[in-house]
């Protein structure tokens, strides 16, 4: 039986803007257990980045609690490493400093420059970025400076990933491969992930819970569904398996639904 590792509790959300209160989530339960992979999926503006930084400690919400280990999450920590579309890569510093940066962050003051340096050089390895350590990110194609970002963030050793559509802004063929990258990385490291998606066949590749969100204002979740895939996952395996074509038509299902409903 998984633990808990995040706890979101009736959690709202409501921003103040030109035209008055915007309400941009409400009544968000859900779980996050630890070891899982869990997608949030759902058309534009239904919240989905908003919750992500909820968990994130980048916005803290207006109703509602959220817990990270049985403690309320009062802002960022280390504990929770971001990855956003944008690699977010300080242009002035070669990859192995960009990676570096994260590392002393957290492991900085406990730890000598040999073993910080290891960490760096062990979590571009994972990523197949050894090669590319000592090069700045103007040099390097966008797949790899995710590849950088993700490096990054696992260097951390923090206890969940949040992932805002890292993959959104590359071509296909590129992002299918980092998808298959991410999933041999999350076999490696059995780490806990909530990631925003708007690509379906990406949520079923991936995850072990697809959270689909109702259309906003005023989201909330509409439906979860149970990916029971095994792991690892082949990606060209996974196309002729029937489940996964059963759980690719539920999540269009929903959405087909819900964007019926917002066009009517």
């Amino acid at each position: 039986m998984f633990r808990s590792l995040v706890q979101i509790e009736k959690v709202g959300q409501t921003f103040n803007t030109k035209s008055g209160k915007f309400t941009a989530l409400r009544d968000i339960s859900l779980d996050v257990r630890e070891g899982e992979v869990v997608t949030l999926i759902g058309h534009s503006g239904c919240g989905k980045s908003t919750l992500l930084n909820l968990i994130a400690g980048l916005t803290l919400p207006t109703t509602g609690v959220l817990l990270c280990e049985g403690r309320e999450i009062p802002g960022p920590g280390p504990e929770r490493a971001v990855v956003f579309q944008n690699h977010s890569l300080l242009p002035w510093m070669t990859c192995f400093e960009n990676v570096m940066l994260g590392v002393e962050q957290v492991f900085g003051r406990k730890e000598g420059r040999d073993k910080l340096k290891a960490r760096v050089e062990a979590a571009l390895a994972m990523v197949h970025m050894e090669h590319a350590m000592h090069k700045y990110p103007h040099e390097i194609s966008g797949g790899m400076k995710q590849r950088v970002g993700i490096a990054r963030a696992f260097a951390m050793e923090p206890r969940i990933l949040l992932m805002d559509e890292p993959f959104g802004a590359l071509d296909a063929l590129t992002r299918a491969a980092l998808q298959d990258e991410l999933n041999g990385v999350l076999a490696k490291t059995g780490a806990t992930v909530v990631m925003v998606t708007h690509d379906v066949d990406e949520a079923v590749l991936l995850s072990d819970r697809i959270v689909m969100m109702t259309n906003g204002p005023a989201a909330t979740i509409g439906e979860i569904v149970e990916v029971k895939l095994d792991r690892p996952r082949d990606r060209l395996e996974l196309a002729h398996e029937h489940k996964f074509a059963e759980y690719r038509a539920a999540v269009f299902e929903f959405l087909y639904r819900k964007q019926l409903k917002k066009a009517a």
